[in-house]
């Protein structure tokens, strides 16, 4: 109970802390080249009929050259004969629209990492949704679609679940995070039920993750970088059973991988305390709860990144 009000508190704290933004901090951005920066950085324009992916026909996803998230489905790339690749539509959530300063055009950047696209122009009749994306091939990469790869996904417990998401956000790789809960007995548990310890959850993080950039055992050794894997029942000053040490596994391969680290660290002389267990029904947690260090600007209070392996 003790343990609960003090998280109350904390709770309060983010209520009452204005919200800003720190997601250009947890990205990791590829190396542009001086004509990539021009565009991309600093809004600049490629000359019109120049690049590659005007005349673009193949199948595939579009994605943001600087930060590698997907933004466009060639199903949705159509000939406007302007000159730059042209799209009637976007990648649900990928793309952010900007009023241009003098109210004239309406810019477009990515919506993960800001980076300048082009501009977006309604109500010219080129296709059924009256919609035109104006997009500077330099400021995109393309993936084949014989070559492009489902995301992974991980479930990893650590602790508090703050902090665990804080430095898988930072990770190479990593698209997205949802703080959770998994591994108990009740349904559509709310975090007030969780924190008795008597759910059978534990308090998770859903880690999806693109396989082109990082894999599964990558992210299994942060999970046991980021925490102390030799605490039984909580970590840090959080005890209780939602608190535990936990990888819940997808599939046999992510079990074997996680089953050679655990070894690993046995071998080092480390009691490993880190249960591996089936991945179970996993819910989201409260939206509060989300991206909570990334909102607040705060840093972890039980979780450090540390050299194990």
């Amino acid at each position: 109970m003790k343990l609960l009000k003090i998280k109350s508190v904390i709770l309060l704290i983010f209520v009452m802390t204005s919200y800003h933004s720190n997601s250009q901090d947890k990205m990791k951005f590829k190396e542009l080249t001086p004509a990539e920066e021009s565009v991309i950085l600093h809004k600049g324009t490629e000359r019109p009929y120049t690049r590659k992916y005007y005349e673009n026909k193949e199948k595939g996803t579009y994605t943001c050259k600087q930060c590698g998230s997907a933004l466009y489905q060639s199903s949705d790339k159509f000939d406007s004969g302007c000159g730059w690749p042209s799209f009637d539509d976007e990648i649900d959530g990928a793309v952010k629209h900007i009023p241009d300063a003098d109210g004239m055009r309406t810019e477009i950047v990515c919506t993960n990492c800001g980076g300048h696209l082009g501009h977006v122009f309604l109500g010219e009749g080129f296709t059924p949704k009256n919609t035109r994306h104006c997009v500077n091939s330099i400021s995109m990469d393309f993936i084949p679609a014989a070559q492009e790869q489902k995301p992974g996904r991980a479930l990893f417990a650590s602790g508090c679940f703050w902090g665990t998401e804080y430095y898988f956000n930072k990770a190479k790789g990593v698209l997205s995070t949802t703080v959770g809960y998994t591994g108990g007995q009740v349904k559509n548990p709310t975090y007030e039920q969780v924190c008795t310890g008597k759910t059978g959850h534990a308090e998770t993080v859903e880690v999806i993750f693109d396989p082109q950039q990082t894999d599964y055992e990558t992210l299994a050794r942060l999970f046991f970088e980021t925490h102390d894997f030799t605490q039984v029942g909580g970590q840090g000053p959080d005890i209780g059973n939602q608190y535990r040490s936990v990888i819940f596994y997808t599939d046999d391969q992510q079990k074997e991988i996680a089953e050679k680290l655990v070894k690993i660290l046995e071998d080092k002389g480390y009691k490993v305390a880190t249960k591996l267990e089936k991945d179970s029904e996993f819910y989201n947690a409260e939206k509060y709860h989300q991206d909570y260090y990334q909102k607040t600007g705060g840093t972890p209070y039980c979780h450090i990144k540390r050299d194990v392996f």
